[in-house]
């Protein structure tokens, strides 16, 4: 359970990956349901002003002290390249004593330095994957990745993928509903696709047409039925070929794979927050049977339904609605 989180901040700090922290994970939304976590931004020495590259200062609160105790420890972006023995060995403390590490963008430099990638799956943005490698060649790092979940050790790709590895770690640790609130309240998706996996081979963007918007939000209210190409361009009102064309012009995929998008979206969403079993829920999102299920949610998720669900589960369920009939 995550209750506490220490931000180290050194100079050169990147001001949008330290907001992302603090968003996050420092803001109360007790409003909204989501539990307050003590929040603590730590410096090597408390009250010595920490240079950003926005050319304004942070002045942190606490010290490396401060890092002992903290459920998580997390090391937004910084342009150093070497750090100060007393904060590598404080990031190796906090990691020996059972913090998770979360790293945003080339904060995954300074946990290098500290020894804590040798055999551990990471990630960097794309352009400093080259360079992560050369000086720590024993991090196994993944390029083509948002972030990467290696149980005690997250780290993300550049700038904004630090907010889908501040999300999952909130909906890994705290649950669905808090990372739902929090994402609400940012204006971002509370899990961008790639799923458990957290690959995207080709984001698939928002349909933005007029035209097939109204059609597609139909789709996406009945998954539980049958969507032929033929009927959904009649629902919309062209031929088969101009509707097969137009779909992915401005979703960037086929109508089958969209579908199957959407009807794995729901399944987890009803993993999430419902007791179903999975045979019932593969019925509710237009699988029809359970193998056909897991076969798709596999491929996206990268994971199987029970696997999602065991780690995705948030709290008792409750009483699902009865699917609409259309």
């Amino acid at each position: 359970m995550l209750r506490s989180v220490a931000v180290l901040v050194l100079d050169e700090l990147a001001v949008f990956e330290f907001g992302v922290l603090c968003e996050v994970f420092g803001t109360d939304r007790t409003e909204d349901g989501v539990p307050l976590l003590e929040y603590r931004v730590c410096g090597i020495r408390a009250g010595e002003p920490v240079s950003t590259t926005g050319g304004v200062q942070v002045v942190p609160e606490h010290g490396l002290e401060a890092l002992r105790g903290a459920d998580l420890v997390a090391v937004p972006a910084t342009g150093l390249r070497e750090y100060p023995d007393e904060v590598l060995q404080a990031l190796r403390d906090a990691a020996a004593a059972g913090a998770t590490l979360l790293s945003v963008c080339s904060g995954v430099f300074v946990l290098g330095a500290a020894g804590l990638l040798d055999g551990r799956r990471c990630t960097a943005h794309w352009m400093s994957v080259d360079e992560l490698r050369a000086a720590y060649p024993k991090a196994l790092v993944d390029p083509d990745v948002l972030f990467v979940d290696d149980g005690n050790l997250v780290t993300s790709a550049g700038t904004a993928a630090g907010i889908d590895a501040a999300l999952h770690l909130v909906r890994r640790e705290v649950g669905s509903a808090a990372v739902n609130a929090i994402a609400r309240r940012m204006v971002v998706p509370p899990q961008r696709d790639g799923g458990q996996r957290q690959y995207i081979e080709q984001p698939i963007p928002a349909c933005s047409s007029d035209g097939l918007a109204p059609t597609l939000d139909w789709v996406v209210a009945n998954l539980q039925v049958e969507h032929a190409v033929a009927d959904l361009a009649r629902r919309a009102n062209m031929s088969e070929r101009s509707f097969a064309r137009r779909f992915v012009a401005e979703t960037g995929t086929t109508p089958h794979k969209w579908l199957t998008r959407q009807r794995v979206l729901l399944a987890q969403r009803l993993l999430e927050d419902t007791d179903l079993a999975v045979d019932d829920i593969a019925e509710r999102c237009g699988f029809g049977a359970g193998a056909l299920l897991r076969h798709h949610f596999r491929k996206v998720v990268g994971v199987s339904p029970a696997d999602y669900r065991r780690t995705f589960r948030a709290a008792p369920c409750p009483p699902v609605a009865a699917a609409a009939t259309v």
